[in-house]
């Protein structure tokens, strides 16, 4: 349940733009992936949980009971062949991005993240392991396994970098 909003402050925008962002993707034919900051109040599976983070697949076509709430994002995907249940507070999504050209957003880390668990900062993205990509790829289908817990790598040259746009 979320709390009602302060007077003057509203909710947050963070969930409709998730949706919105993933009604872009769907309807474009592009496989949208959000990364997540993982920490206690996050069900993913821990073992492709890389410097607090995770990327998922979370197109339709690798979820099923995709719930995209204004709390909580919930559904099941298939990791190495098994059924997870998957529950991301949306607070601690981090980014949504199309997995096919990189195009989408990113959104603060969550203010209640523990000093040391905080995932390296946007502009250091090229240099942290398995940082997330919102940079522009080549990459058309993969046939990657639902549930996708890493983006795909660049085509050429080094990874590519997340760039903050203020």
């Amino acid at each position: 349940m979320s709390t009602p909003p302060s007077a003057g402050t509203g909710t947050s925008t963070r969930p409709y733009l998730i949706r919105a962002l993933h009604d872009w993707c769907t309807d474009n034919g592009f496989t949208p992936y959000i990364a997540v900051f993982v920490d206690g109040s996050v069900q993913v599976p821990v073992e492709y949980v890389k410097n607090n983070e995770i990327v998922l697949n979370v197109g339709f076509e690798a979820t099923s009971a995709l719930k995209l709430g204004n709390d909580y994002i919930e559904f099941k995907a298939r990791f190495g062949g098994v059924s997870r249940e998957i529950v991301v507070p949306v607070d601690h999504v981090i980014a949504i991005y199309a997995r096919e050209n990189g195009q989408g957003m990113a959104f603060p880390v969550p203010s209640e993240a523990p000093a040391g668990m905080q995932p390296a900062p946007l502009d250091a993205a090229a240099t942290a392991p398995r940082a997330p990509h919102l940079a522009v790829t080549d990459g058309g289908p993969r046939g990657d396994e639902a549930g996708s817990a890493e983006p795909p790598e660049p085509p050429s040259g080094g990874r590519p970098s997340l760039k903050r746009i203020k």
